[in-house]
């Protein structure tokens, strides 16, 4: 949970939705893709697999920062930027029902932001390849971003540099709280990074894929953090819409624990 005055972003923020009554703030990475971009990056032209789930596990357990646990694993990528965007758009897929769920959303004039503590390049290269320019575009993305030097080599920019989250994602979702008439607020995560907003949301998704692991729900669970797990989208979509059209509240979903 974020304490004491928000941290200063170094990047700009777009306009909070004023007149909506829902909105939808998703992690991308790992959520909306099948594969965390950073960890395939990392498994598979840096440091490895084992050394990263050991730096994700030290980070659950408050060893060190997400900030600094994620730019050791960057920094063990040799890889030039755009080497590294082309690996990505060649093996990182969007999870099957996202497209589905994107288009009702799009259709039902519900806000669907991005949320990321990935870097703003990566996931437009990424999006625009998997959905299209045109929705690729129109997504709003609050995420870190990359300085890439003249000889190719490269670093994160992280959005909130002073704070352990590198970007606290919490602070794209308070403005909605702050509102006199706030929207009801859907978040979607999956690991470590997503922490920081894991408090915020009036309905928390925790993406657990069959026979891979989800550290944020493990961290929901150890916090005592209402929370539902789903697998893929498809089984996000009719919850949303059931809570959207009033058939459902949140309470009464968040009491099932899961979406399937």
């Amino acid at each position: 949970m974020t304490l004491g005055p928000p941290p200063e972003s170094t990047l700009p923020y777009p306009p909070v939705h004023r007149d909506k009554k829902f909105v939808i703030l998703s992690d991308w990475d790992g959520t909306i893709t099948t594969y965390d971009s950073n960890d395939y990056l990392t498994d598979n032209l840096g440091f490895g697999r084992e050394k990263r789930r050991e730096g994700n596990l030290d980070i659950l357990s408050g060893k060190t920062t997400f900030r600094d646990g994620f730019r050791e694993m960057l920094e063990s990528v040799p890889n030039p930027f755009e080497e590294c965007k082309e690996v990505l758009k060649k093996n990182i897929k969007l999870d099957e029902g996202f497209k589905t769920f994107y288009g009702w959303a799009k259709s039902s004039d519900i806000p669907v932001i991005i949320i990321s503590s990935g870097m703003a390049p990566l996931i437009r290269t990424v999006l625009s390849n998997l959905i299209g320019e045109e929705d690729a575009k129109n997504i709003e993305v609050i995420s870190n971003d990359v300085k890439v030097h003249p000889d190719g080599k490269w670093e994160i920019q992280f959005r909130h540099p002073s704070s352990g989250f590198g970007h606290d994602k919490s602070q794209a979702i308070l403005p909605y709280r702050n509102l006199p008439d706030p929207p009801l607020l859907f978040f979607f995560g999956d690991g470590v990074s997503d922490i920081s907003a894991a408090r915020h949301a009036d309905i928390l998704f925790c993406k657990k894929p069959p026979g891979k692991e989800s550290d944020l729900a493990t961290y929901c669970s150890r916090e005592g953090i209402p929370h539902l797990l789903f697998e893929d989208f498809s089984q996000a979509l009719p919850i949303v819409q059931a809570v959207v059209k009033g058939e459902k509240t949140k309470e009464e979903v968040l009491q099932v624990g899961k979406a399937y």
